[in-house]
Order: C-alpha cells, then structure tokens, then sequence
C-alpha cells in the first residue's frame, strides 16, 4: 500500500511536538521513559497524573470512530495517529496508563454500546480519568476464552458476579473492569457469555492479588469476584452477545496500536544495538547478523500492519493472529539477543549484591525476563496458529 505523510500530516507532527515539548516538564521530567514493559509499577502518580494532562489537551481518543469532540476528543486520520505515537516515542513521554481504556475499551462501545453507555463512559476516558482492567483470562481458560467459568447471576437490574481472574493487567490501580462472565447457567463454550462492565470498588467483594514476576515487579494480578455487581445496564451488546464483542475487543487491539507498540520495538531494538557496538560485540558477525535479521523483521511486521489497516488483507479473520504471532516471538528473540549481546555479564548484578537487599535490573535484563511471556499473553502461539489453520485455512479441528 501507498503509506507517506502529506502537508497535512507534517503540521500536525509540528502541533504534536511543541504540545509535547511545552507539557512535558517540571513534574512530567521525572516520569519521561518510566513505565515500559516489564516497568509498569514505575512512577504511577505522576503518570496517571500525565494521562489527565493528555486529557485536557485533547490527546485521548484521537483515533476513535467518533465525530471531533464527541465524547471529549479530538479527531486523527490513521497517518496522523502514526504520527503522534512517532512523537510520543521520540521525546521517550511515559508509558500509558489508559491504554485499556482508551485503545480496547472505547472502540468497542463504539461499535458494539449502547448510545447510554457511550455518554456514560468514554467522555472519562477521553479526559484521562478512568482507567480499565480486561477480565478475560482464568485459570485453566487462558488463551481458551471459551472455557471460561466466572459466573454473573441477575438479580433484579444487576448481576451478581463469581468467579475468578488471571494476569489482569493494571487491576490494582484500575477505576473498572471489563468482565467476560457466563450469564446462562449451564451453557457452554462460546455460548451464554455477556460483555460486563464492572466498578472495581467493591470492598469485600472484589479482591485484587498481585503476582509477582521474574523481573520482581507485578504488573498482573488476580482478581476474585465474590458476589461483585454489575448494573444490567451495563451489559455490552445484550445478553448472551459476549463472544462476539470480546472478539470484536480482540481485533481493535491489534489494530493502529500495533504500530505504536512497533516504534517502542525499534527504541528498544537501537538500544541493544548501542550496547553492541560499544562493547564490540557488533564485530561478531554471527551477532551482527542477528542484530540485522530483528531490524529486517521488525521492517516485515510494520508492513504488514500497513497492509492490513489499509485494507489489503484486513477482511483476512486471522490477520490478528498473524500479528501477535509475528511480535511475540520476534520480542522473545530481542531479549535473548540482548542477552548475547552483553555476554555471561548478563546474569549477574553489582558487586554488592545480596538475597537481603536484591538488585534492581538494567533495561535488558528487564526486557530478557518480561518477553519470556511474549508467546503466551495475548493468545498463545499455539491458539493463534489454530485460529489460522481452523477458521482461515479450513484445517481439521485440533482433536480436544
């Protein structure tokens, strides 16, 4: 596809950038590059602080299917969105917190909400002061949505929810959570399931544990429902329209954030390679040629994102399961490279290291650690290659 900036796109770049420039200081100085994968717990006041800043400049929802200031936002074509998240990057502006809310949440009101809904929760959203968890995984129903046993009982105009949640990013700072919860007793796979939105402060009957990780931090947690309301009000889609709103949630995430999730690759990516060639590692040339092969990938994977927003490809029902296969394991491989890259000093931390007072992690030690769950989160690689061969291909159904 034909993909360039135009004038117009250029004097947006220029607003983008003096916005940023002017905005990003004093308090905001100190959580610039906070907040990466792997970092998440890194300075949350002063960037939930930074999404209301985004808020008021009109920065939150500018690539929602929504007229100009509809809900609170402003209005930005596909290049112009890749425009801002290029800016975004280059000025290393702090890791989103509303990305949830923003990115998967509102698109899917969009598409799938009632007009209630929309007035209710994206103009918060949009002002930078609701944030949002995703409670879809559970024990033994990962990757497999549609195995998923979290129950929501009607009780008059509300549900009352049981159940539990896995690897629920951001659930112990989240304002709501989006539940995928069985509505119909007795039913089975995708069927019976109802789209929740649920308030997060209900003492006693919601309980948030956080899981700690190999990098020592816990950007996930577990989430308990013991008996949780829902309003009825709150049901996205109708009842029973679950499956097909969380799949339709699935597509927009891997759809333009794709490619903002791509230009914090290739930062991380330049930063390996400045590790390479300061430690001469660079003169290897088996890892030179590692080094060219992620540059050269990461090039394929924009394309291909390119390509499937502009159209060509996007009616393909496993193009969301080709892009999460295609970064998370070229993520994986980073890390390992970063690895490689700095040699057997990788695993080891400063001199004065002890069990009592552990070291904090370098960049690339977070980045080796966080990407060993890269294949996993989001849909496995083995669920994505089955989405492909099943529902694409016409491939016989994996025995169960």
């Amino acid at each position: 596809m034909e993909f360039s900036f135009g004038a117009e796109d250029e004097a947006f770049r220029t607003r983008a950038r003096a916005w940023l420039a002017e905005h990003l200081t004093d308090e905001f100085a100190a959580v610039r590059g906070r907040g990466g994968p792997g970092s998440e717990h890194e300075g949350g006041a002063g960037r939930r602080a930074w999404e209301r800043e985004l808020g008021r400049g009109g920065w939150i929802g500018i690539g929602w299917d929504a007229p100009e200031g509809a809900y609170g936002n402003r209005r930005a074509t596909l290049t112009q969105q890749v425009v801002w998240a290029e800016e975004y990057a280059r000025v290393r502006a702090p890791g989103r917190y509303g990305h949830i809310g923003e990115n998967l949440l509102a698109p899917t009101l969009l598409a799938h909400g009632s007009e209630e809904q929309k007035a209710e929760f994206l103009p918060p959203i949009a002002r930078g002061d609701a944030l949002w968890c995703q409670g879809y995984s559970e024990p033994g129903a990962g990757s497999d949505l549609a195995g998923l046993r979290t129950a929501a009982v009607r009780d008059g105009d509300t549900y009352r929810i049981s159940g539990q949640k896995v690897w629920t990013s951001l659930a112990h700072e989240a304002d709501w959570c989006f539940v995928l919860a069985r509505t119909e007793a007795g039913s089975r796979g995708h069927k019976g399931l109802s789209f929740l939105l649920v308030p997060m402060d209900q003492p006693g009957r919601i309980e948030v544990r956080p899981i700690r990780q190999l990098t020592g931090t816990s950007e996930f947690n577990e989430v308990f429902f013991d008996g949780a309301h829902a309003r009825v009000a709150h049901v996205v889609g109708g009842e029973g329209n679950g499956w097909r709103v969380a799949m339709g949630l699935l597509g927009f995430e891997r759809g333009v954030s794709t490619l903002v999730q791509q230009i914090g690759f290739a930062e991380e990516l330049a930063g390996v390679v400045r590790e390479a060639v300061a430690s001469g590692a660079a003169d290897d040339p088996v890892l030179r040629d590692r080094l060219v092969r992620q540059w050269a990938e990461l090039r394929v994977m924009r394309w291909n994102a390119l390509r499937t927003l502009g159209g060509s490809g996007a009616g393909d029902g496993g193009a969301p399961s080709v892009a999460k296969l295609l970064w998370g394991g070229w993520h994986q491989r980073l890390g390992e490279l970063a690895m490689a890259v700095r040699g057997a000093g990788a695993t080891v931390g400063p001199v004065d290291w002890s069990p009592e007072a552990p070291y904090e992690l370098d960049a690339l030690q977070r980045l080796f650690l966080f990407t060993r769950a890269d294949t996993i989160y989001g849909g496995s690689d083995e669920i994505q290659r089955n989405i492909i061969a099943e529902r694409v291909l016409g491939l016989p159904r994996e025995p169960r």
